[in-house]
């Protein structure tokens, strides 16, 4: 398979940004609930297995059921399907206003829409994603990808304070209610713009085309990444690096706490420059656009996130200017890891194949995050909270650059074409 020449216009932007901009508001809407959510469990119950409980809940439908909603993804009209899991959201947040309001709620009720929240999002992000290839010239994938890593860092930083404020101002199902109105600013584009649709087609054996049928496309998915050494190596190597990385940010407030005394404030300041990093990186991913060769920009991303995670097992602690340093550091340099990265599954996978590629890919990113946790944990309880950044950030820069030395990856841009037979029915 190939990707061929994209279906993007010259008049693309308006018609693209209108619908990102949707999509903006909807994700800021839903930090907001996600911050008035967890700090309702916090207060409410004080447990620590409530909020890992929920947590659990929002990580497990998208594990479980994004590998089969990529096959789903390909093979439905994306506009619709982020319309239905945008709606689908909406109205279950609707029913926990209702609960709020009548003082009916309980926690299980946080986690039933924590759950429905993974599920729309599982079919959402993949076929978000995979409608911007088909909207957006390849030579600005990198670009918009920035644009998306600035709007995260923008709602990382700004939706928890915002969401403290409003809690002290009007009640949470008043915040709830804020999720609705950004919810229905991201439905309303898609209501009228049109997301370009792929013909899902086999060959069969007499030579004749038949549409194809979801166990075929759910097969041809999986045998789509594995058949592709540079893909397939890629998404193990995001998925290795996931599961290296991700305690360093579970574990930040011990480190606070334990190794440079500190409390609320300081751990405020180091995620306040930890999304500066993200807002700062964004910005200059969007207007320079990364290295010719993407994969030389992602690769540098990632080291500079080794580089920065290292640092912060390091930091003396008598010396708490460096740790905000190296978290400015690790959030500048996640978008220049993330963004090219994004850009070039977009513009190398075949775009009838993207839903799939992308629902692996999320699910298999997502997966690491309780295993790596659960090992990452016990680990360093008994080897001190420094051990892991320092291994973690050490192997990660390693990893990265061996991963220099595998020519499947190096030119997974220029090697774009799948040698493989069609599964034929």
């Amino acid at each position: 398979m190939e990707n061929s020449s994209q279906p993007a216009t010259e008049n693309w932007a308006p018609l693209f940004f209108t619908i990102w901009t949707g999509q903006a508001f909807s994700l800021f809407g839903s930090a907001l609930v996600q911050f008035a959510l967890v700090w309702w469990l916090t207060q409410k119950t004080g447990s620590a297995t409530v909020l890992a409980t929920s947590t659990i809940a929002a990580l497990l439908p998208q594990i479980i059921a994004g590998p089969f909603a990529g096959a789903l993804v390909d093979r439905w009209n994306r506009r619709i399907i982020m319309i239905g899991a945008d709606t689908s959201i909406a109205l279950a947040t609707v029913m926990l206003v209702y609960l709020f309001a009548t003082n009916q709620i309980q926690v299980w009720h946080i986690y039933a829409l924590a759950v429905i929240r993974s599920l729309g999002g599982a079919f959402h992000q993949p076929a978000m994603t995979s409608s911007t290839s088909l909207m957006v010239p390849d030579k600005h994938l990198a670009r918009v990808a920035g644009a998306n890593q600035t709007l995260q860092g923008l709602s990382g930083v700004f939706a928890p304070p915002l969401g403290a404020l409003l809690l002290e101002l009007i009640s949470t199902q008043n915040v709830l209610l804020i999720d609705i109105g950004t919810g229905a600013l991201a439905i309303l584009p898609l209501l009228f713009i049109s997301i370009p649709e792929l013909p899902r087609h086999v060959l069969q054996a007499n030579g004749t085309l038949k549409k194809t049928s979801y166990s075929h496309d759910l097969r041809e998915g999986f045998a789509y990444v594995v058949r592709w050494k540079g893909l397939f190596g890629l998404m193990i190597l995001a998925m290795i690096l996931n599961f290296l990385l991700i305690p360093s940010s579970s574990f930040l407030p011990l480190v606070i706490t334990k190794i440079f005394n500190g409390g609320a404030a300081e751990l405020g300041w180091t995620e306040s420059l930890f999304g500066a990093g993200i807002i700062a990186g964004g910005i200059t991913l969007s207007i320079w656009g990364g290295f010719k060769r993407r994969i030389v920009t992602s690769f540098s991303g990632i080291i500079g996130i080794g580089l920065g995670i290292v640092l912060t097992g390091l930091v003396p602690s008598n010396m708490f200017y460096l740790l905000l340093a190296a978290s400015l550091l690790i959030g500048f340099m996640q978008v220049f890891a993330n963004g090219p990265l994004m850009a070039i599954m977009q513009s190398s996978v075949a775009p009838d194949m993207q839903g799939r590629v992308f629902s692996l890919l999320g699910a298999g990113a997502t997966a690491m995050m309780p295993l790596s946790l659960l090992i990452a944990g016990p680990i360093s309880d008994r080897l001190g909270i420094r051990f892991w950044y320092i291994f973690g950030g050490s192997i990660c820069i390693l990893m990265t650059i061996a991963s220099t030395f595998v020519p499947a990856i190096m030119n997974i841009e220029n090697n774009n074409k799948i040698t493989q037979a069609p599964i034929v029915e």
